[in-house]
């Protein structure tokens, strides 16, 4: 599985801690997976997910929902660009068949991080733009 630990260090990098940071990073990943690794790259993606939402939890108790309501509003966003480029957004097959397209984002719209949806959002404004002026 190929993914980024974005969030992870953003979380953990606001962790207070007295040791090694490349020790405790192993620490709490070896805890996450009962001892079986402690690397993040073999956790589950269950496991990196369960561990994430629990750190923010310390760090930030409101920070779970501040993230969701950050991806909402981006999301949000990108939807209304491709529904006034004329993509039917009731429908996720059209609208993934229509993200994963290597010109516009190369992936599926749901696998789409932060930045990846600012830029599509970013993308299709001006592809948007462009349509107006030419009419």
């Amino acid at each position: 599985m190929s993914r980024g630990y974005r969030r992870f260090y953003a979380v953990f990098n606001k962790m207070h801690h007295d040791c090694d940071p490349d020790g405790y990073k192993c620490q709490l990943v070896s805890q996450w997976t009962w001892g079986r690794t402690e690397h993040l790259h073999e956790m589950t993606e269950r496991e990196y997910v369960e561990m994430c939402e629990a750190l923010e939890r310390i760090v930030d108790p409101r920070g779970r929902e501040k993230w969701q309501a950050e991806q909402k509003r981006l999301r949000s966003s990108a939807l209304h660009q491709l529904q006034k480029y004329g993509v039917d957004t009731t429908d996720w097959n059209r609208v993934n068949q229509f993200c994963q397209d290597p010109r516009i984002a190369g992936k599926p719209f749901r696998d789409l991080d932060f930045e990846e949806l600012a830029a599509l959002t970013r993308k299709m404004r001006a592809i948007n733009h462009k349509r107006e002026n030419e009419s």
